[in-house]
């Protein structure tokens, strides 16, 4: 089925409507794409994306590279050139709540911009206070309301959470659980600070995409869900990633995306 856009060797895609599932880098999107039996691969500006069929179900795979800016646009590009059914963005994550280990996998019940806030007036020479700060959240299209609304929180699409809970039993690197996921374009070594975070956001780790992305699924109206597993946590004195972490998680995620293109 030709959907018209063209990437920028002139290949269109012409499968079923896929379900989507994004990484940052290749070590998180490297497996998946090996699973894949009938592998197109294409190039959308300079975005790296594939196709293919994993046990006979239509999946594409997207590598959006580091922060928000390319996530979503990534994200605008995949739903006008594959028009996916739902998207699942994935990857490696700090810890922010102090019981996380290495390996464990969180299911993002919602997202949350955490560089989208304004900090409280304080005059000259009274200092910066860096946790006086008020949660502004970011625009994304409401269809009910039919215009941008503004919001805090983006919820995870309810079947794509019914997936991720059926096959949690097959993971068993670590525990899997749900939480808040923080999106901003930062790495917070200091451990206070991730208190402060966990504390004022919620949430239970941190990244670069999963709200951008979320952003862009509420405007086209197209399920989503992010999935993070910990690489790293501050509370261990660890602030480099284990990037092991990366192939077991995507594991988890073919299950989930099976689970729900099953469900359909």
């Amino acid at each position: 089925m030709g959907r018209g856009l063209l990437d920028r060797d002139g290949k269109a895609y012409t499968g079923a409507r896929p379900l989507l599932i994004q990484g940052a880098m290749k070590v998180e999107t490297s497996h998946m794409v090996e699973q894949l039996e009938g592998v197109e691969e294409y190039r959308l500006g300079q975005w790296y994306f594939a196709s293919g069929t994993y046990k006979g179900l239509p999946l594409a795979i997207a590598r959006t590279q580091w922060g928000l800016a390319n996530a979503a646009a990534v994200t605008a590009l995949a739903m006008e050139f594959f028009q996916p059914v739902a998207v699942i963005n994935q990857g490696t994550a700090g810890a922010h709540d102090p019981a996380l280990k290495n390996f464990d996998i969180v299911v993002g019940k919602e997202t949350v911009n955490e560089s989208a806030w304004k900090s409280l007036y304080r005059a000259e020479g009274e200092g910066i206070d860096g946790r006086a700060l008020e949660k502004l959240g970011v625009f994304a299209y409401d269809k009910e309301a039919a215009r941008f609304t503004q919001e805090v929180y983006h919820k995870a699409d309810e079947a794509l959470l019914a997936a991720a809970r059926s096959v949690r039993d097959v993971y068993t690197k670590g525990r899997v659980t749900e939480g808040i996921i923080g999106t901003a374009d930062s790495w917070n070594c200091q451990v206070d600070q991730v208190l402060f975070l966990h504390d004022f956001y919620g949430s239970a780790v941190e990244e670069m995409e999963g709200d951008a992305v979320a952003q862009i699924c509420q405007t086209y109206d197209i399920p989503f869900l992010t999935i993070r597993v910990v690489s790293n946590t501050v509370f261990a004195g660890d602030v480099d990633w284990d990037l092991a972490v990366g192939a077991a998680l995507q594991e988890y995620v073919l299950a989930v995306a099976e689970a729900y293109m099953r469900s359909r």
